[in-house]
């Protein structure tokens, strides 16, 4: 999926908190000054281009609605954020957390246990 501009997120993030809406809806959540219709319309357009959001005939306008959860967006921008500045490594990822006191050791063998808990439980 191509990556969203800093303005496809904020109407994203409109959508996942107040799911489907039409264009003029989407704009009435804008403080004045409001965008304009049209500026809207043609970025909600080009979510639906990405295959961010879809849509359905509602009367004469259309009605838009995500397509990608908030959950599943967070987890492909963390990949492209570990792919382009990590190397793809989540170790070095981790391990910048620990470096910069970000995870307290204590919560990091917390989160090893968990893992392997959860490996466990695969295995069976």
């Amino acid at each position: 999926m191509d990556r969203l501009t800093a303005k496809e997120e904020e109407i994203m993030n409109i959508f996942w908190k107040h799911g489907a809406m039409c264009v003029r809806e989407i704009v009435e959540m804008y403080e004045e000054p409001r965008p304009h219709f049209n500026t809207i319309s043609t970025m909600v357009r080009a979510l639906e281009e990405k295959g961010y959001v879809g849509h359905r005939q509602q009367g004469k306008s259309y009605q838009y609605y995500p397509l990608i959860a908030e959950e599943e967006m967070g987890k492909q921008s963390l990949s492209t954020i570990i792919g382009r500045y990590f190397k793809n490594s989540y170790l070095k990822v981790v391990s910048a957390f620990v470096e910069d006191g970000n995870i307290p050791v204590e919560e990091l063998r917390s989160l090893l246990e968990e893992v392997e808990k959860q490996n466990k439980m695969k295995e069976k």
